[in-house]
């Protein structure tokens, strides 16, 4: 791994996620209005990017529902606070088998499977600057759950991204992945300049060893803007090592809800020692306009 001459990066903050974390931290946010202090906490701490996930406010497990969204998106907006909204597309490709033996019927409790338009419906409503598109299939974690992205469904979702104007960052979880999206981008369906964050550590995803970073960075085309997260206690070297590649950086409760041993974190407490990190490293933090200008987004409020 090289040093980067780059010295300007942007922090995203992913706030909540869809995992387990509710059981584990208090602090993970759950309601909309958590969800959206918790955006603002860290635009205010120095992300330049929100990545929204939304939770069922009775029970806090993952939703999809549009209205959720646009209840976080309406007060985000309505704060006054500038941050760039990234909204996840990553819901509606859950998967999970009924077990090893009879694997079908599919599990109805932990699958939840929707087209390409059920699954981009609420960036259509909202049009934020920025959606996710997870750019393939993998194993995510124990037991019979796949994550479920296959390259005719990437295609059309990617179609439906690129008619809408908003910038898709597109989420490499393990190799191939890689390929995949590269394949994407040559068949017109991904516009300049093409987004791409590295999701480390995650089994049996790529793991966060610097070998595999710098293999998956190696392979990036030269005009690619990336960013580098790794879960749980790696989030913080992470913070340097992907500053240090050329890159930018990632924190969040999706990621990491420790800020350190024994001590839960806030997402404004992880965007600020990413900060002090960056700045003691030399880095430029970009504010959410030099990021739009950086990535060329489209911002439209509504």
């Amino acid at each position: 791994m090289s040093l980067s001459a780059n010295r300007d990066v942007f922090i995203t903050c992913a706030v909540t996620g869809s995992g387990d974390s509710t059981g584990r931290s208090d602090k993970v946010p759950i309601t909309p209005q958590q969800i959206a202090d918790a955006a603002i906490d860290a635009a205010k701490a120095g992300a330049a990017i929100a990545h929204i996930h939304v939770r069922d406010p009775n029970t806090g497990v993952p939703s999809r529902d549009p209205e959720l969204y646009r209840n976080v998106v309406d007060l985000v907006r309505q704060s006054g606070t500038d941050v760039v909204l990234n909204l996840t597309a990553g819901m509606g490709g859950d998967l999970t088998i009924g077990s090893v033996e009879q694997p079908l019927p599919l599990d109805s409790q932990g699958t939840d499977l929707a087209g390409a338009t059920e699954r981009l419906v609420h960036v259509a409503q909202l049009l934020p600057e920025i959606c996710t598109l997870d750019c393939g299939t993998m194993n995510f974690g124990e037991g019979d759950y796949v994550m479920t992205n296959t390259p005719s469904m990437l295609c059309e979702m990617a179609r439906q991204i690129q008619k809408l104007g908003v910038r898709p960052e597109i989420e490499i979880f393990d190799t191939g992945h890689l390929v995949l999206a590269k394949w994407l981008k040559s068949q017109g369906l991904i516009d300049d300049p093409v987004v791409v964050q590295l999701c480390m550590g995650i089994a049996w995803g790529a793991p966060d060893d610097i070998s595999t970073l710098n293999s998956l960075i190696n392979n990036l085309p030269d005009d690619w803007i990336f960013s580098a997260f790794s879960i749980g206690r790696n989030q913080m070297p992470y913070v340097a090592l992907a500053a240090t590649a050329g890159g930018n950086i990632r924190v969040g409760l999706e990621d990491n809800i420790w800020l350190e041993k024994g001590v839960l974190a806030s997402n404004g407490q992880l965007v600020e020692k990413a900060a002090v990190i960056a700045n003691t490293m030399g880095y430029n933090l970009l504010t959410p306009q030099q990021t739009r200008e950086k990535l060329k987004l489209q911002k439209r409020w509504i």
